[in-house]
């Protein structure tokens, strides 16, 4: 059993506290609101106000630092602006992590960390970036910073496209005109991201930087259109021409490897919940 804290409770947190609470351990979580605070309070999660504006505040976080470890999922608000006050949060909390009782740290990051360009092999964790060449400098950024300024043992996880349950993705193009289909996605079930999380957690798979995407990449018009089969929701109008050596595909061996089972290795089998609910 080990004492874990969650800072964001959100989409992937939350299930994340659930799984790791099943296992038996000791969760304590934070979010920024009161009101949410409370509403994860009567799902059984002990839940803290705190945020980093980019000053700590709340009521009673230093309990969240008196963990053995921490899982930080707060992303940077955009891939470009406001970097600085990102930094800035994340040097507070390195702050309250110097004087704390965590031993490991678990960094929440994305896959639109690695370059924007296309390329024939799939990018993975080995692949060199810097200031110049990365899809998302905030991140990029943060990454460094972590790695070069915390004391405790450290796991770096980028995520591709979280979605399954209420984010379809053939929602977010039905009707559309000139829809990209023909490449291949980086998608990972919601909860396959909360399981890798709470995997590399037990495992102690510490000082690596992992990348969680599901094996498989089919066609986004594949996605589109099965979602519009199933959930009944208008597929796309019209789809854009397609491009030679228009794929950027990010590999999902690194994990497999690790000895984690995917859920749904494959995002044409994601499960959903009807977009009229």
């Amino acid at each position: 059993m080990q004492k874990i804290s969650i800072i964001g409770l959100g989409w992937i947190g939350l299930p994340l506290a659930k799984i790791l609470r099943e296992k038996g351990h000791q969760v304590s979580g934070s979010t920024t609101t009161a009101e949410k605070a409370n509403l994860l309070l009567k799902e059984g999660i002990h839940t803290i106000q705190f945020s980093l504006d980019p000053y700590p505040s709340g009521v009673g976080f230093q309990q969240l630092f008196q963990s053995e470890t921490l899982v930080i999922n707060i992303p940077p608000r955009s891939r470009y602006d406001g970097g600085e006050k990102y930094l800035e949060q994340l040097k507070f909390l390195k702050d309250l992590l110097s004087s704390s009782a965590i031993k490991k740290v678990v960094y929440v990051s994305s896959t639109g960390v690695y370059p924007g360009e296309n390329k024939e092999s799939a990018y993975t964790e080995n692949d060199a970036m810097n200031l110049e060449n990365t899809g998302n400098p905030n991140l990029w950024k943060a990454e460094k910073y972590l790695q070069e300024n915390l004391s405790q043992k450290l796991s770096i996880i980028r995520f591709g496209g979280l979605l399954g349950d209420d984010r379809i993705p053939g929602k977010y193009f039905s009707g559309k005109e000139n829809v990209t289909g023909h490449t291949g996605v980086n998608f990972i079930y919601r909860l396959d991201a909360a399981r890798l999380i709470a995997y590399v957690i037990e495992n102690e798979l510490w000082g690596e930087t992992i990348n969680g995407v599901a094996p498989k990449h089919p066609r986004r018009k594949e996605i589109y259109e099965k979602n519009a089969r199933e959930l009944g929701i208008a597929p796309p109008l019209s789809y854009a021409p397609e491009k030679e050596n228009d794929q950027r595909i990010i590999s999902g061996e690194k994990i497999l490897e690790m000895g984690f089972d995917f859920l749904y290795p494959d995002p044409l089998d994601f499960p959903y919940s009807s977009p009229n609910h």
